[in-house]
């Protein structure tokens, strides 16, 4: 494995750690139900953006992994 493939790697994964500690904590105060109502509908729209966010973190990296040819993806020519 490359250099580039571990900093790729290691960038993807603390900002998915970053976006999934923000869903838990979000959650969790979603659940203690001490804030107003409209506060609790604007968290759960933030977990929704989290959630996408987490989605196109991931699509990025495959498609810079594939960019600098990192991994091979080649679709097998059937027939």
């Amino acid at each position: 494995m490359t250099l580039l493939f571990w900093g790729l790697t290691l960038g993807v994964l603390g900002k998915v750690l970053l976006a999934i500690s923000v869903i838990m904590v979000h959650g969790k105060i979603v659940h203690e139900h001490r804030i107003d109502s409209a506060v609790l509908r604007e968290m759960k729209h933030e977990k929704t953006l989290a959630l996408a966010s987490i989605a196109l973190i991931v699509i990025g990296y495959v498609l810079e992994l594939l960019f600098y040819n990192v991994i091979d993806w080649t679709l097998p020519l059937v027939g």
